[in-house]
């Protein structure tokens, strides 16, 4: 392999091509099913499917089959499926779907308005994960361009994933004929601890979101003549939240969200920590006087790689300032977002938060947890010796530094549900959302530079997997 015909070619095609199709993607407002119910209306998914498979039928991949594939009810499913030199298969995975627009973005950004900046790409979900799709193709051309061969190649590109991935799973059965037995899968949807180096996601947490709803009277009353009578719904709710996290740590004390943490998985933080140093926390926009909720750095880093969190992301019954009268509110309803260990039981997790909730609610008010998705977590089975070198020399090669290995706080349904499915499939999870990229928030960008490093190291891989027996065998 010539690395530096790979790296021109992959940089030629992001800013012919590439880029210019992700602008055109981030100005489509088409949010994941559960932030817009009424997407199939809207028409916004089925404009970015076409988009997408427009230009991968433009690519000049010999024996190529490009389809967008719809089952009744369902988001639909772009699937691509690419010869190879022999008969084994890798699956590159991304999405297509989109976090809601959130607020807080600079004057000139907006998550529809795609702004390059300081070879950046501003706006909703080119990072998340819209490239993907086209740095996937975009590796198997570089290839083709040195006539280096490659194992056959399934391209699989949802639109649920930020709603947990619910209509996945018909999808994988309805095409299984067509997938196959995959034996090294790529995904594209991860973080990376810097834009320096490429970076291979071990683990990833599982995913609860659920609706607590609390009622205390059936209409608001006048807060004078009713407190210190009438319990307050959001000191219920402040009640609630302590069985459940402790609010000066940020603990979660609820046993059934735990997990002991793997000394491999502390050895990686420990790494990642050294590598990092105070930019660990430092990538985040803190308020000023604002810092992390510990000193150490490996902590905060199994905090958030494995040990299970809360999150409240939305609130509902709460008056906008300038109508917040002098009422006490009948009642407070808030989406509780937690974060679970890689190997922890979401159904579990999901039943044991509803008990402890809902059992003998203070006052006796209403009470009700409804969950809303619970999602499993993931853990990388062992690397393969052959893996482990080659996403080596694609760091060195493109980045010129070592690659490392980390968790990463988010899920990515698809990633549990293939391991469950292929014992024994090797997996190369990376991305491009580094410091400040700031998925799902303000301000969310994709920078772009990185996007071509990590085609060109997909490319690298994709090109040693198809030698991988021959490195076995010596």
């Amino acid at each position: 392999m010539d690395h530096k015909k790979i790296e021109n070619f992959v940089n030629q095609t992001w800013d012919d091509s590439i880029v210019p199709q992700l602008c055109d993607y981030v100005a489509i407002p088409n949010k994941s099913p559960l932030f817009d119910p009424d997407w199939a209306e809207h028409g916004y998914m089925d404009q970015a499917a076409e988009l997408a498979a427009s230009w991968c039928r433009e690519q000049p991949i010999e024996g190529m089959s490009v389809d967008i594939v719809r089952l009744d009810g369902r988001t639909p499913l772009l699937f691509i499926e690419i010869p190879g030199q022999n008969d084994d298969t890798v699956l590159l995975y991304g999405h297509l779907d989109k976090q809601p627009e959130f607020t807080g973005w600079e004057k000139e950004l907006g998550p529809w308005k795609p702004v390059i900046r300081d070879g950046r790409l501003y706006g909703r979900g080119g990072a998340d994960d819209g490239y993907a799709v086209f740095g996937s193709l975009t590796a198997i051309r570089a290839l083709a361009e040195q006539k280096i061969p490659h194992a056959r190649c399934v391209v699989v590109i949802e639109f649920s994933e930020e709603s947990g991935s619910p209509d996945l799973p018909a999808y994988i059965d309805h095409l299984a004929d067509r997938i196959g037995t995959p034996s090294l899968v790529v995904c594209l949807d991860a973080e990376c601890g810097n834009y320096d180096q490429l970076w291979c996601t071990t683990t990833l947490r599982g995913n609860l979101v659920g609706t607590l709803s609390i009622d205390v009277l059936t209409e608001g009353v006048h807060s004078g003549a009713s407190s210190g009578i009438v319990p307050s719904s959001f000191r219920v709710l402040r009640a609630l939240l302590s069985r459940l996290e402790n609010e000066t740590s940020g603990e979660i004390i609820v046993e059934a969200l735990k997990s002991e943490i793997p000394a491999a998985r502390v050895a990686e933080a420990k790494a990642t920590a050294a590598t990092l140093g105070d930019g660990v926390w430092k990538r985040y926009p803190w308020a000023k006087g604002t810092g992390p909720i510990d000193s150490d750095q490996v902590e905060l880093l199994l905090n958030n790689w494995w040990r299970p969190t809360l999150c409240v992301t939305g609130v509902a019954g709460i008056p906008e300032l300038q109508q917040a009268g002098n009422v006490l509110r009948p009642n407070t309803t808030v989406k509780l977002s937690f974060r679970l260990p890689p190997v922890c039981d979401a159904d579990a997790a999901a039943a044991e938060v509803k008990r402890v909730l809902e059992t003998d609610p203070p006052y006796g008010a209403k009470v009700h947890f409804k969950v809303d998705s619970a999602m499993e977590g993931w853990s990388a089975p062992e690397i393969a010796p052959w893996l482990a070198q080659s996403m080596a020399t694609a760091s060195e090669a493109f980045f010129g530094r070592q690659a490392m290995y980390m968790g990463t706080g988010g899920s990515i349904p698809f990633m549990g549900m293939l391991g469950e499915k292929f014992p024994g499939v090797q997996f190369l999870v990376t991305g491009v959302l580094g410091p400040h990229s700031n998925a799902h928030g303000p301000n969310e960008f994709l920078d772009i530079a990185t996007g071509k490093r990590v085609t060109s190291c997909v490319a690298q891989v994709l090109a040693d997997h198809y030698h991988r027996e021959e490195r076995i065998a010596a």
